[in-house]
C-alpha cells in the first residue's frame, strides 16, 4: 500500500531541556505531546493512535495511562535510534488503512541526568548473537571505529575529513538556541580532542543528553484545515543489516536498501532533495550513510562532505539543528530528524533556514554499524 499523499505531519515539538533531572521521561513526553498538539491546533481528545519507543516492555500502556488516552492503534516497535522515523511511516500507513485518524509519536529520555553511559562496556547482551561478542568486551564506539579504520584503509579517507563533519554540525548548532553545544570548533579542535577509539576522537562522537519530542500525523485532507502548513509524507522504507553469517561488508549500511526504496516510492531523485537529516551518532556514521543512501559513490564520502557541501548554503545541507554531535542525543535521536525536517519545510528555522526548502530526506540508524543495525528512510515535502 502506497502512503504517498495520504498522510501529513500536522504538528511537531522539541522539548527544550538538555538536562532535566527534575523530570521523568513521562513528563517530558507529556509536555512534548501538549506542544505538538498546540502546534497542530488539535487537542488530546483528537488522538486515537499512539506511538513510542524506549519505554521498555509494555511501557506504552503506562504512557497511555499517563496521558489518559485509550487509543485505537498502538505501536511501540523498537529498532533503535531509527524507531521514530519508522513510526512516522507506520502512522501514515495506519491512517491510510483507516486504523486511526490522528497519531501522536512521542519520545522522552533522561539518560544524561540518570548518568546512563550508552555504548560503553561489554557486559553481555541478551540476544543470541551477542553471546559470540560480549565476552570480548566490545563497545559501540569501538565498532564504529572499526568501520572508520576500514574506510580509511580502503579509500584513503582522513581524520580531517571526518572532523569537517563535526565542525559543520557545530556551525549549525551555533544558530540553534536549543542546541547543547554552540561554541565554534575547528578541525584542529576535533583532532586534538581526546582519542576515544582510534581513529575517532571525542568530538567525533555524539553527546549524551536528556530530551524528547513529539510528532502529530493525520490525514493529508484533514491537515490542510489545521493551524500549520502540512508536511506531506511522500515515501518511506526501512531495512536491517547484520553480519550475514560472517560475509557482510562493514561499509554497507542498511541505508543502501531503505534509501533508494524511499526515494522511488516518493517519485523523486537524489538531486531533488533540498536538505537531509542524517543520524550522526559518530562522524563516520554520516559519511557511510551518505554513501549507502546513494548521495555519492562508495569511497567518495570523504570528498563529498568537503568544501561546504553539507553546510548551510551548500548543495546538501545536513543536520541543520546541529545533530547528535552538537544539539542533542538522548539515547535515540530519530524523532529530532523528523522534527527539524518539518520545521525546515515550513520555513520556521530562522538563521539556519535552508532557502526554498521543498523536499527533505530523513534517515535514522539504530544499533551499530558494522554489526547489527536498522535503517529507516523518509521523504517529506510541501
Amino acid at each position: 500500500m502506497s502512503i504517498k499523499g495520504k498522510a501529513a505531519i500536522a504538528g511537531v515539538y522539541e522539548h527544550p531541556l538538555r538536562w532535566a533531572p527534575h523530570k521523568t521521561q513521562y513528563q517530558i513526553m507529556a509536555e512534548s505531546a501538549r506542544g505538538a498538539l498546540d502546534d497542530a491546533g488539535l487537542k488530546l481528545k483528537d488522538v486515537d493512535g499512539l506511538f513510542t519507543s524506549g519505554v521498555g516492555g509494555m511501557g506504552i500502556i503506562a504512557l497511555a495511562e499517563h496521558l489518559n488516552l485509550n487509543p485505537d492503534y498502538l505501536d511501540s516497535n523498537s529498532i533503535g535510534g531509527s524507531s521514530f522515523v519508522s513510526h512516522t511511516a507506520h502512522a501514515a500507513a495506519a491512517i491510510a488503512a483507516g486504523y486511526c485518524t490522528t497519531a501522536l509519536i512521542l519520545y522522552g529520555s533522561t539518560w544524561s541526568s540518570d548518568r546512563f553511559a550508552i555504548g560503553t562496556g561489554g557486559g553481555g547482551g541478551s540476544d543470541p548473537p551477542d553471546y559470540f561478542e560480549s565476552c570480548y568486551g566490545p563497545t559501540t564506539v569501538g565498532a564504529y571505529a572499526l568501520v572508520a579504520q576500514r574506510h580509511m584503509h580502503e579509500f584513503g579517507t582522513t581524520s580531517e575529513q571526518l572532523a569537517e563533519i563535526a565542525v559543520t554540525m557545530r556551525k549549525h548548532a551555533s544558530l540553534n538556541p536549543l542546541a547543547k553545544f554552540r561554541d565554534p570548533i575547528t578541525v584542529d579542535d576535533v583532532l586534538t580532542s581526546r582519542e576515544v577509539s582510534s581513529p575517532l576522537h571525542l568530538l567525533d562522537c555524539c553527546m549524551i543528553s536528556d530530551g524528547g519530542g513529539a510528532i502529530v500525523v493525520t490525514s493529508a485532507e484533514r491537515a490542510r484545515d489545521l493551524k500549520k502548513k502540512p508536511v506531506q509524507i511522500l515515501g518511506a522504507a526501512e531495512s536491517a543489516a547484520h553480519t550475514s553469517a560472517g560475509m557482510r561488508d562493514v561499509l554497507n549500511a542498511a541505508a543502501k536498501q531503505s534509501g533508494p526504496t524511499a526515494l522511488a516510492r516518493a517519485g523523486v531523485a537524489h538531486k531533488d532533495i533540498n536538505m537531509a537529516m542524517i543520524y550522526d551518532s559518530f562522524t563516520i556514521t554520516v559519511l557511510v550513510t551518505l554513501e549507502s543512501l546513494g548521495f555519492c559513490k562508495k569511497g567518495e564520502g570523504g570528498a563529498f562532505i568537503q568544501n561546504g557541501r553539507i553546510g548551510l548554503g551548500g548543495a546538501l545541507p545536513i543536520n541543520t539543528d546541529g545533530g547528535g554531535l552538537s544539539s542533542n542525543h538522548p539515547g535515540m535521536r530519530g524523532i529530532f530528524l523528523v522534527i527539524e525536517a518539518t520545521k525546515q519545510l515550513r520555513g520556521e528555522c530562522g538563521p539556519r533556514q535552508v532557502n526554498n526548502c521543498q523536499l527533505a530526506f530523513c534517515h535514522g540508524t539504530g544499533g551499530t554499524l558494522g554489526l547489527r543495525h536498522s535503517g529507516a528512510s523518509l521523504v517529506l515535502g510541501v
